[in-house]
């Protein structure tokens, strides 16, 4: 397999050859000798790269996460600006442009709606239309694969820093695929090129590619965690410990409420495929209950291509909320920069799961398959057109 990023040194589109580029990127830009995008661009194109640009947590991946901002600096190496585009704004400024011709974008995604980069990439492709500058996306693989689509559409009233378009958490898509959809989709008419990988392939889970994960943000350090990552990301929106703080976040969960054992044994009954869960104590060094000792669960993954993480992480939210409907809670805004709607609505895409657990105390396998539908074949026709890997 080679990257965009490769693929683009042999041969780069028209528009790279003798223009001045900018380049958006963080610490898991890399080719497969571990070498920086920013270096090999550099080395190839002498002279040309003129900036750097970030996505949430930054060039090194130093921030956490929900509006913890990145600040502004520069790339010792090459005496480059690095422009954040986690700051006082998410979208690169006429200043920040003014100074290049082409912007490249080279950013391993996670395959999940609510993760920031693909909103940051929408961003950046308005910026670019606006200013008439053409955007290179340096494609690079979905951990996840490109076969398996899960979990509801963002309802259009739901739109954020976390979902900015009507996909599922779940999407199934490159970066570069989703560029294209979203240019088209959104009418922002910016002159996009996709640099293809070689040698990938849809039913390709991160772990089958011949490459080395390397972490994109702090709390993605395996590609596990992308596997659970769909599901798990619900719980930002609620009191329960996502296991930040902790060696295996989205791979654990807990509060001080929980009685692990109780817990595993109630979700045992749903018989969650791919998973097997195992109850734990843990103590959060930051973040929710940090310095407390929390009872949960931790999953583990035994069958990567049968994880539907969304269903599992309903799962465990159904069971919690019937157990203990005083001690849970769904967290208020802000979240995200949106001070108004409910972190739980924004990252679910509706309100429907905040809903349906008010109303009913008591969810089944079937009701909670049923929250976390999709309708895969209109998604997969809706997307036909723009995927580049059959």
């Amino acid at each position: 397999m080679e990257l965009g990023l490769e693929c683009c040194l042999d041969n780069p589109p028209d528009v790279m050859r003798i223009a001045r580029l900018g380049l958006l990127m963080n610490q898991a830009s890399v080719d497969c000798h571990f070498r920086y995008a920013c270096d090999v661009l550099a080395e190839r194109f002498p002279g040309r790269l003129k900036a750097i640009f970030t996505p949430q947590h930054g060039l090194w991946g130093e921030q956490q996460a929900n509006m913890i901002e990145s600040p502004h600096g520069r790339y010792t190496p090459l005496d480059l600006p690095v422009f954040s585009l986690y700051s006082e704004t998410r979208r690169p400024t006429g200043a920040m442009l003014s100074e290049i011709d082409c912007f490249v974008i080279d950013l391993q995604d996670v395959g999940t709606r609510v993760y920031t980069f693909a909103w940051t990439m929408l961003n950046v492709l308005r910026a670019c239309a606006a200013a008439k500058l053409p955007v290179v996306v340096l494609d690079r693989p979905n951990p996840l694969g490109g076969i398996v689509a899960e979990g509801p559409l963002l309802e259009v009233d739901f739109q954020s820093f976390v979902g900015d378009a009507s996909i599922p958490l779940r999407h199934g898509l490159t970066l570069g695929e989703l560029a294209l959809l979203l240019n088209h989709e959104q009418n922002i008419g910016a002159e996009l090129h996709v640099v293809p990988m070689t040698g990938w392939r849809r039913a390709m889970l991160f772990s089958e590619n011949g490459r080395d994960w390397v972490a994109p943000s702090p709390n993605m350090p395996r590609f596990e965690t992308t596997l659970l990552y769909p599901g798990q990301v619900l719980l930002e929106g609620t009191n329960l410990s996502e296991g930040r703080g902790t060696t295996l976040p989205f791979e654990i969960v807990g509060a001080p409420f929980l009685d692990p054992h109780q817990l595993a044994r109630e979700l045992a009954a749903f018989e969650l495929p791919g998973l097997e869960l195992r109850p734990i104590r843990f103590v959060p060094t930051f973040d929710k209950w940090h310095g407390q000792s929390c009872g949960g669960v931790a999953l583990h993954v035994t069958d990567p291509r049968a994880v539907r993480s969304v269903t599992a992480t309903l799962a465990l939210l159904a069971v919690v909320h019937r157990l203990h409907p005083r001690e849970f809670t769904w967290l208020p805004p802000p979240y995200e920069y949106e001070h108004h709607k409910m972190p739980i609505d924004i990252l679910f895409g509706s309100t429907r799961l905040r809903s349906r657990l008010a109303s009913d105390n008591v969810l089944n396998s079937t009701d909670v398959t049923t929250l976390a539908a999709l309708d895969e074949d209109a998604w997969w026709n809706r997307t036909k057109r723009w995927r580049l890997y059959e």
